[in-house]
């Protein structure tokens, strides 16, 4: 088990005593933060907007843009305080576009007695500040990232001697650490309601009318002349990158982010949990919160966004099952999709244990398919850099699952295209969740994965019973043959013969491979068959993936 590391000092050096050079991230942006509170006139922060960050994954334009402009107004905070720094623009003509050079130039320039920063959110980011330290002849030292309610090591102590890490069970600790929705301390401590999540609940379609009551759109905050700046930077810089700079309404500073906490919580959280799986043509948002990039961002704090929501159960203005929803979220699964991150290492991220191959068909980057159902998911996306959470996984994540797409080029997708991408929440969303790629060497484990106990393979009458997507698409949901053929059911039946294996080992999946078992050969070949075909057709190629 990795162990993270909060200190690293090159071998025979003494640490100096003197000026600190605090690297402060884009996804940093917390003015009540550990390191900003160390801060010393001594030291100097710097911050760094470089062009290798948009592109060693492609970045969603307006992901670069958000990250851009709220460093910048962090910057401009920093600056009313006197705080010395160091700010390296995107245009800027001495930018070297990378974080290890711009490091090393800022060493070079203010040779520090020691180079200091929050945890990063990235092992790739962290990795690269050890290096440049150690080649420079410089301590390094990470502080903890106090945003979180669980540390790596808190995780890592609850995960110790499990074979199995089930986040119902962790998320019920973390209800009984932090108190929220619970009657009583202690041991004897119950849930509200006498019930521990909704899950089940929460999974009702719109009826044939759409949402009611009609959502009310999240709040828009419109480009200041900072936003605008940072948008003209990329526009001049990084004019090749995906996805569209406008409309831009992202919040961009803690007061925007307040706000959009604040609309949150008084229109769309009640009906929030109930509908939390639905969707529905031109409704990006329905229900949903909007506030995953401001807290991946440091700009919200998850426990004031947990306070609000119970102080609005206990005031009567929205039901347990919403409150509830949406308070898991972020105490348990977002505390423990972290906490799994910083467990399993960066060799994490290259599992592929169902053995897909394939490459992301180039509608991803387009939205360019008769698919209604990608076309309005992946539009959104390259619109406004958002989709919500069943959008990904049962609409882009699912197609991509059961397409025989690699894990790691839908996890890369997910981080650079999503407004809200980092690597701690994003890959083992995307390569757990998503992908079912995570199953650890584990022979008591089976086919069972580390985030999700199965994988979230669906056919078109999935898409068809939780959205209106379906309607007036040239495919049929429920045919898997035939030119009406919804891909998304084609797929299904192939991906669960093509991994009918290692699935039978999984008791989750027993009753869905009985279908496959029930099939004539000749039906399944047909199937196999088609499923080739159609994959020519979508530009997933497989040429590299081996037979199974």
């Amino acid at each position: 088990m990795p162990r993270v590391s909060h200190t690293r000092t090159p071998a025979g050096h003494t640490p100096r005593r003197g000026p600190r050079l605090a690297i402060v991230f884009g996804d940093q942006l917390d003015l009540d933060s550990s390191l900003i509170r160390s801060l010393t006139p001594d030291d100097t922060v710097l911050m760094m907007e470089v062009a290798g960050e948009s592109r060693h994954v492609p970045s969603h334009a307006q992901r670069t843009v958000l990250f851009l402009s709220a460093m910048r107004h962090f910057a401009q905070s920093l600056r009313r305080r006197a705080v010395p720094l160091r700010y390296v623009a995107l245009d800027d003509p001495d930018n070297t576009g990378a974080f290890d050079t711009e490091i090393a130039r800022a060493i070079d320039s203010l040779r520090p007695a020691e180079i200091v920063c929050t945890l990063p959110g990235e092992w790739r980011v962290k990795h690269t500040v050890e290096r440049v330290g150690v080649a420079s002849g410089t301590p390094v030292r990470f502080m903890p990232d106090e945003h979180f309610l669980t540390t790596p090591e808190e995780f890592a102590a609850w995960a110790k001697g499990r074979t199995s890490l089930t986040m119902e069970f962790f998320y019920r600790e973390q209800r009984r650490r932090t108190g929220y929705l619970m009657q009583g301390t202690g041991p004897r401590a119950k849930p509200e309601g006498d019930v521990w999540n909704f899950d089940k609940d929460n999974r009702l379609p719109f009826g044939p009318g759409g949402p009611t009551p009609r959502p009310r759109p999240p709040v828009r905050f419109e480009p200041d002349d900072i936003t605008r700046s940072a948008a003209s930077a990329v526009g001049t810089v990084l004019s090749d990158l995906p996805g569209r700079t406008e409309p831009f309404s992202w919040p961009v500073t803690r007061t925007d982010a307040l706000r959009a906490l604040d609309d949150f919580i008084t229109h769309r959280l009640r009906h929030f949990g109930p509908f939390e799986d639905a969707m529905w043509t031109d409704e990006p948002t329905l229900y949903h919160s909007t506030l995953s990039a401001a807290l991946n961002l440091k700009l919200l704090n998850p426990r004031e966004c947990c306070d609000r929501a119970a102080r609005a159960f206990h005031e009567g203005a929205v039901p347990l099952q919403s409150a509830e929803a949406f308070i898991r979220q972020i105490i348990g699964w977002r505390e423990f999709i972290r906490g799994v991150y910083w467990l399993e290492g960066p060799a994490y991220g290259e599992r592929n244990n169902l053995n897909q191959h394939g490459d992301l068909p180039r509608f991803y980057w387009t939205g360019d398919t008769d698919m209604n159902c990608m076309k309005h998911a992946i539009g959104q996306v390259l619109a406004t850099g958002f989709g919500h959470h069943i959008q990904r996984l049962m609409v882009t994540g699912n197609f991509a699952l059961i397409g025989g797409v690699h894990p790691r080029a839908v996890s890369d997708w997910y981080l650079g295209m999503f407004v809200d991408g980092v690597d701690w929440v994003t890959l083992p969303n995307a390569l757990g969740m998503v992908m079912h790629a995570d199953r650890r060497d584990n022979a008591a484990r089976g086919a069972t994965g580390l985030v999700g106990t199965k994988p979230y393979a669906a056919s078109g009458k999935y898409i068809d019973r939780m959205s209106n997507y379906c309607k007036g698409c040239r495919y049929d949901p429920a045919s898997r043959r035939g030119d009406d053929a919804c891909p998304f059911t084609v797929f299904y039946w192939d991906f669960l013969i093509r991994a009918r294996d290692t699935l039978s080992r999984n008791q989750r999946m027993a009753m869905i491979l009985k279908n496959i078992d029930r099939m004539k050969p000749q039906e399944r070949t047909q199937i196999t068959i088609d499923a080739a075909a159609l994959r020519r057709r979508l530009g997933i190629d497989t040429s590299s993936q081996p037979s199974t």
